[in-house]
C-alpha cells in the first residue's frame, strides 16, 4: 500500500494533467459552437452530473451541512466559473501553453501567501528564502517551457 502523500501527489498530479486538456478540450468546444459561454455552460453541466453521480455513491448527509456553511465559501464557485471561462475564451487566442502558464504562475503565488498567511483555514508554511526560491524556479521552469 502507497502512503497517503503518494496518493495524493499523484491524485494532485493528474488533477494538473487534467488542467491543460480541460482547456483545450473546452476551447475547441467553444469554438466549434461558436460560444465560449455555451461551452462553459455544458462543461458545468456535465461536472454537476459527475458530482451528483459521486455524490449519490458515496452519500448525502453532508449536504444538510451547507445551510450552516459561511456564505464567503461559496465565492469559491464563482472561481471556478471565472477560471472556465477565461481559460475557454482566451485559450484559442493566446495558446493553452500561454494561458496554463499564467494560471500556473498565478497559482504558485496565491499558494504562496495562501500557506504563508494561513489563510481560508490553510495549515501555515511560512515563506522562507529557500521556498521562495523554489517557486522562483518553478516559475521559471513554466516559462522557459513556453519560450521557443
Amino acid at each position: 500500500m502507497m502512503p497517503p502523500t503518494t496518493t495524493y501527489a499523484l491524485v494532485m498530479l493528474a488533477a494538473g494533467i487534467g488542467i491543460p486538456v480541460l482547456a483545450a478540450l473546452n476551447a475547441g468546444l467553444g469554438t466549434r459552437l461558436g460560444s465560449p459561454v455555451a461551452a462553459a455552460a455544458i462543461l458545468f453541466v456535465v461536472a454537476l452530473l459527475t458530482t451528483l453521480m459521486v455524490l449519490a455513491i458515496k452519500g448525502a448527509p453532508a449536504l444538510a451541512a451547507v445551510v450552516t456553511a459561511p456564505r464567503h465559501l461559496f465565492l469559491a464557485g464563482l472561481l471556478v466559473a471565472f477560471y472556465i471561462l477565461s481559460i475557454t475564451i482566451i485559450a484559442p487566442k493566446f495558446g493553452v501553453g500561454n494561458a496554463v502558464f499564467f494560471v500556473l504562475l498565478g497559482q504558485l503565488i496565491s499558494a504562496a501567501l495562501i500557506d504563508h498567511f494561513g489563510l481560508f483555514g490553510a495549515r501555515i508554511s511560512p515563506l522562507s528564502l529557500s521556498r521562495a526560491g523554489g517557486i522562483a524556479l518553478m516559475a521559471a521552469g513554466v516559462f522557459l517551457t513556453q519560450k521557443v
